[in-house]
């Protein structure tokens, strides 16, 4: 690239023959020295039209710029100040001026620059040639540029100075591809990059968090750019911009065209009902659009500006400027440099006294002190917010430049070798200042930027005077804002702190999610997250809870579940407990009282030592129900049911052999006599009831045995709860045990209700039937109840139906013997039993 830039430069050397026009070829301010440094201001104002050829008007035929002018002086004053010091003892720095009031003024100043290195190469000198007085080796002597005043000014110009390596500091320039070195190895400035200046803008969106905005910007490579950079680094932080502006430039050809563009954007920006507008422009281009604002009647917004407009007086002074709302800008920090303004009120009294002289120059050259000048100088322009941050960047740049030249001559001898200097060796020196003015550091990074910050400022309005406050900073590297709020009038009353909104849809409530309505991810609609879930991340998906843990619908974060369990210390598994030991003890008394009379007819006639079979089972089913209460374990699970099944059948199977046997005995032993007595005799009713007990205990065993019942936790019964049971409560061995237990009770209520007609003393129908009752009745409540609960009352429901199935037959088989054993004594003789019988057969007859 750079040779090609080279060849292009020779090529427009050699067309022009040497003689450029006017513009260049008159330098300008000038002050001889042993080195020189060229300046690129601008002091006039054009419209920007022309053929875009190397030749062009005098730039003094424009308005005369002030900004330019005090930019100027402070490069005077800079060198003048470095001149009367210490920094290069010994050597005198000289500058030369050009006024780059366009694009092609700027480019032909730069040839005009490299023309010079050029002759330079041609001419031969020695060491130490500083003869003051020659013009040609002031012009060789040109070591460093300071300017322009843009990025659209200084693409070009960077260009062709990098080519031959003489190191260029701008002052304004803020273009993000300038911080390439390699197409602008020689390029620095002292204006940080819009890169910073855009980080900062979305930093200032972030802390207000205004998601919905327009961006503007204006028709030129700084616009465009920043607006580019903008739009990236908002999606980064989910920034929607509503609508993409580009304020055009002024023309003269088609000034309908353009006011019609720039009335389509503010009613643009209506319509998207942003409250937040950036604007990325040019002060320039930016003054002819904000009276299209102002005359639409567009108030109560926020607008951001950048540092070439923010400050600037040339968009304060507009016209009822002060309706459209509030002013947030970001402006580059600067310091105050003592003796400016003395200085600019000395030139203007010389400026004046030599006035006549300035008028009748007018040679072959128009130079800068020219009537344009004095004009300037006439209307006793004052220093400015926005000329002071730049006038303090263009004094760090000459500074800069000439430390650098410090080092490069090998003044911190104490006095500087005056010898010949070539441009490109002053590159590595430049790359390697640091040094302090004031309060600030002056150095630059690896791409030739400064790691400066930015204040963040607001407009300030009393009456029609225009003032700014400074309310925060930025810090780059990391970036960092800092703002107070409080001094920031927002739009609406005189007093308001409430900060607007500018927002495409509000935020949603908590624990919703975001539908996406549209194209912009700022638009959407809430949904309530469902139960179970919370919304944890990003804004659009709500998440699962884990299973240890539940939500409610429209939930930010998940509850742990309740744990649900039989607890020992609770109030009712404490009344269960003692209905459970008045179990116990009425069976263990009951089987004390049995085995005291065993031999006596009421124990006899219930069963004699079955009974005591019976009341252990009963025993056992009783204590059973310890099995349900706290924790599972594996021994409490495995016990569980087996042990209550087992001990039940046990009981079912003695109270129906024995109902049995007292239906044969009165009813069917005349009609299977043998049958009956063989059973009888044989041991018949003790192996049947051997025969179901192990068969009940052989189904238990190998239901435990194949699907062994373990601890388990139930998460989906309840939403919000866990439920500590066991596992395999509903398997097919399980349905089989209850199968088995209801066919037998079956059984046994069938054989007891054909006894109801047997003598009072063998008569146990009623009794065992009610017991029965009881039992199924108790049963099946449990059943219902855990249909639809499965916490501590169903529990609580099946160690209840335990203890009644046990206290039934307990009351309906054993106690109305237990009464007359220990109450009615004179009942329990064989001489009632045989004379209840023989009733019993007289009647029967």
């Amino acid at each position: 690239m750079c040779a090609a830039v080279l060849l292009l430069v020779w090529l427009m050397l050699a067309r022009a023959d040497g003689n450029l026009d006017q513009v260049s070829e008159g330098r300008g301010l000038q002050l001889q020295g042993d080195f020189s440094i060229a300046g690129l201001f601008p002091l006039h104002d054009t419209d920007g039209s022309g053929s875009g050829l190397p030749a062009l008007g005098s730039c003094s035929r424009g308005s005369p710029n002030k900004h330019g002018y005090h930019l100027m002086q402070t490069m005077r004053f800079a060198v003048e100040e470095i001149n009367n010091g210490t920094l290069l003892p010994g050597v005198t720095l000289g500058y030369q001026m050009y006024d780059v009031c366009s694009v092609p003024a700027s480019v032909l100043a730069t040839l005009d620059l490299l023309q010079q290195q050029s002759q330079r190469v041609t001419t031969t000198g020695t060491e130490g040639d500083t003869d003051p007085k020659s013009t040609s080796n002031l012009g060789q002597r040109v070591v460093a540029v300071i300017g322009p005043d843009s990025s659209s000014k200084t693409f070009t110009p960077a260009a062709l100075l990098g080519a031959v390596l003489l190191p260029q500091i701008s002052y304004e320039a803020s273009h993000e591809k300038l911080s390439n070195t390699v197409d602008y190895p020689a390029f620095f400035r002292t204006i940080p990059s819009d890169k910073n200046q855009v980080s900062a803008m979305i930093q200032l969106l972030v802390r207000f968090k205004w998601t919905w905005i327009a961006v503007l910007g204006s028709d030129n490579a700084y616009g465009r750019q920043g607006m580019q950079s903008l739009s990236q680094q908002a999606a980064q932080h989910d920034i929607c911009i509503a609508y993409h502006g580009v304020i055009p430039k002024p023309t003269e050809t088609e000034p309908k065209e353009t006011n019609q563009t720039m009335r389509d954007m503010v009613e643009n920006i209506l319509k998207t009902r942003v409250n937040v507008i950036v604007v990325f422009s040019s002060k320039r281009i930016l003054s002819g659009f904000f009276p299209f604002v102002v005359k639409r009647n567009v108030t109560g917004k926020v607008w951001i500006g950048t540092e070439d407009w923010s400050v600037a007086a040339l968009i304060s002074q507009i016209s009822r400027i002060h309706t459209i709302g509030t002013v947030l800008g970001v402006s580059t920090k600067y310091a105050a440099i003592p003796g400016l303004e003395e200085f600019e009120r000395r030139s203007a009294d010389v400026s004046e006294q030599h006035s006549s002289t300035q008028r009748s120059w007018n040679g072959g050259a128009e130079c800068l002190q020219s009537s344009d000048l004095y004009s300037l100088v006439r209307k006793n322009s004052t220093l400015e917010e926005y000329d002071l941050s730049s006038s303090f960047n263009v004094y760090k740049a000459v500074y800069a430049a000439a430390h650098a030249l410090r080092r490069a001559l090998g003044c911190d001898a104490g006095e500087c070798r005056k010898r010949r200097l070539q441009p490109w060796q002053l590159l590595p020196w430049l790359r390697q200042v640091n040094f302090t003015l004031g309060n600030t550091s002056v150095y630059f990074d690896k791409n030739g930027d400064p790691p400066t910050g930015y204040d963040i400022i607001t407009w300030v309005w009393k009456g029609s005077a225009w003032s700014h406050r400074v309310v925060g900073s930025v810090t780059p590297h990391p970036t960092e804002l800092t703002v107070d709020a409080a001094q920031i009038k927002w739009p609406g009353a005189e007093t308001s702190t409430s900060v607007p909104l500018s927002v495409c849809s509000p935020r949603c409530p908590a624990g919703h999610r975001t539908l996406q309505t549209g194209q912009h991810r700022c638009c959407f609609d809430c949904l309530a997250c469902p139960a179970d879930t919370f919304r944890e991340g990003g804004p659009t998906t709500c998440r699962p809870c884990p299973r240890e843990q539940w939500a409610p619908p429209s939930s930010e974060q998940c509850l742990n579940r309740t744990v649900l369990f039989l607890a020992w210390d609770a109030p009712v598994p404490l009344a269960l407990l003692l209905l459970l030991a008045l179990s116990l003890l009425m069976t263990s008394g009951s089987a004390l009282i049995f085995l005291l009379h065993l031999n006596t007819p009421v124990v006899r006639s219930a069963g004699g030592r079955t009974c005591l079979l019976v009341l252990a089972a009963l025993t056992a089913a009783a204590a059973s129900s310890l099995c349900h209460f706290g924790r599972p374990s594996r021994l409490a699970c495995v016990l569980k049911q087996p042990l209550f099944f087992f001990s039940f059948n046990v009981c079912l199977a003695c109270v129906t052999v024995r109902s049995f046997q007292v239906v044969c005995i009165f009813k069917l032993s005349f009609k299977l006599p043998k049958a009956y007595d063989s059973w009888a005799k044989n041991r018949g009713p003790e192996f049947t009831i051997l025969l179901v007990s192990v068969t009940s205990f052989l189904m238990s065993v190998l239901r435990v045995a194949l699907d062994p019942p373990v601890p388990s936790q139930d998460f989906g019964f309840y939403p919000d709860s866990i439920v500590l049971e066991c596992s395999n409560t509903h398997s097919p061995g399980a349905v089989l045990e209850l199968a088995y237990v209801i066919l037998l009770s079956i059984l046994c209520f069938c054989l007891s209700y054909m006894g109801k007609e047997l003598p009072a003393n063998y008569n146990e129908a009623k009794c065992v039937t009610f017991s029965l009752v009881v039992y199924m009745v108790s049963w099946m409540s449990f059943f219902t109840v855990y249909r639809i609960s499965r916490g501590p009352f169903s529990m609580a429901a099946h160690v209840l139906a335990i203890l009644s199935s046990v206290l039934a037959f307990l009351s309906g088989y054993f106690l109305p013997k237990v009464y007359i054993i220990v109450l009615r004594p004179q009942m329990n003789t064989t001489a009632h039993f045989k004379n209840c019988i023989q009733m019993h057969t007289m009647s029967g007859q």
